[in-house]
């Protein structure tokens, strides 16, 4: 299963005029759109955490959760036991006109990934969760 933070964020922004791009300014806006909604009812954490519920109850086996703020990210970590994995796309800068993309390389991550191209990820992923795993069942058996 795949969840991003900011989705919530996102169904709130096209009713009022986002257009579903990404530009700098329309990034910004979803970022601090998403502190807003987080000071007044935290509402992408608890859609997180719906999220997870979810999960739990489902036959799925991995949950990956988006997540940019490191303050998020740590929070969302110690909640749910998670492990952290920051996925870097090489030859790119962070984006540093919002807060939230601009400190995502600010936190300890337990793994991290570097990807190429969008093409890539998915191959990138599979492998990361392969690895991951067989460690976990060769844990498991020793």
């Amino acid at each position: 299963m795949n969840f991003s933070s900011i989705d919530k964020v996102k169904e709130i922004a096209y009713p009022i005029g986002w257009n579903g791009k990404k530009t700098e300014k329309d990034r910004k806006f979803l970022s601090d759109l998403k502190k807003l909604t987080t000071s007044y009812n935290d509402m992408a954490f608890r859609s997180i955490n719906d999220t997870v519920c979810q999960f739990l109850n489902s036959d799925n086996q991995i949950l990956f959760v988006h997540i940019r703020e490191p303050e998020e990210i740590k929070r969302a970590a110690f909640a749910f036991c998670a492990k952290t994995l920051l996925i870097k796309r090489v030859g790119l800068s962070n984006i540093a006109t919002n807060d939230s993309d601009a400190n995502v390389d600010q936190y300890p991550y337990d793994y991290v990934i570097e990807n190429d191209t969008l093409e890539n990820l998915d191959t990138k992923a599979q492998s990361f969760v392969y690895r991951l795993t067989c460690a976990k069942t060769k844990k498991l058996k020793e």
